[in-house]
């Protein structure tokens, strides 16, 4: 495939949003009119995809249950209504993550969220491999956010063990070309700076959740990228539901309320 040079300098510049000292801070959208909302505001420098919120919206479980060509579609979709690069959350890249990152990359996507699902070690670091060889195969420097799920997944396990499997797992996605290693979960200062320490600054991405550390915090730690996944969906959908229930009570529209093409 012969990609644009926009496509390439929005891979460029996606990477280079990863390893400056100032944290990427991500406000993850579902479908056009959320990343339109986004994008319009002028602190944002790009965008990423929520794989949970694309799957609510047309009525799946998260978890790879929405058919990859309707997922497909719509981070293609998303990609088209902005100038700034796009980020895409594929799971575990829905059972062949080289070719779904191929197919992403042809929709405009040239970055991309992978979990690991606490695989074996060599599954997953064959994985973000795929990924990587997708993005040279299709002349574009992927910038691949490798997710390891070791504190989703931790269980009753010793902190010091999850934290020494995460370092682990990221390192070896890094060796194996991902960008980023995304290590989700709601983390504590000491933490963070731990992963940091064995991974690398500028090489962690984590996720926002209530009580989570600030952003300011973060950035402090050397922490490269903040998202929220799913939380910017379910605040929206509850601005709604409180809008609905002040409506039937006999309330009004609010004034500030903002259209959007």
């Amino acid at each position: 495939m012969n990609t644009t040079p926009s496509l390439q300098h929005k891979a460029d510049e996606l990477l280079r949003l990863h390893t400056s000292p100032e944290i990427l801070s991500v406000v993850n959208v579902w479908d056009v009119v959320s990343a339109k909302a986004v994008a319009d505001i002028s602190e944002t420098t790009a965008l990423a995809t929520a794989s949970h919120s694309i799957a609510a919206l047309y009525g799946y479980e998260d978890g790879e249950q929405i058919p990859v060509e309707l997922m497909i579609d719509m981070i293609g979709r998303i990609a088209a209504a902005t100038s700034l690069p796009v980020s895409a959350d594929l799971e575990a890249g829905y059972g062949a993550p080289g070719e779904t990152a191929r197919k992403a990359i042809g929709v405009g996507i040239v970055g991309a969220n992978l979990e690991d699902q606490m695989k074996p070690l060599a599954d997953s670091v064959a994985a973000v491999s795929a990924v990587v060889a997708a993005g040279r195969a299709e002349g574009v420097n992927f910038v691949l956010n490798a997710r390891t799920d070791a504190f989703l997944r931790a269980g009753s396990r010793p902190h010091d063990e999850v934290v020494a499997d995460a370092i682990e797992r990221g390192r070896a996605f890094l060796d194996a070309g991902a960008a980023c290693v995304f290590v989700p979960g709601k983390l504590d200062a000491p933490t963070v700076e731990r992963l940091v320490e064995g991974i690398g600054p500028q090489r962690i991405s984590v996720i926002g959740v209530p009580g989570s550390l600030s952003p300011a915090a973060l950035q402090t730690l050397g922490v490269a990228r903040i998202s929220y996944g799913p939380w910017t969906q379910r605040v929206a959908l509850t601005a709604l539901a409180d809008l609905a229930v002040s409506l039937y009570g006999g309330g009004a529209l609010p004034d500030n309320a903002r259209a959007l093409n």
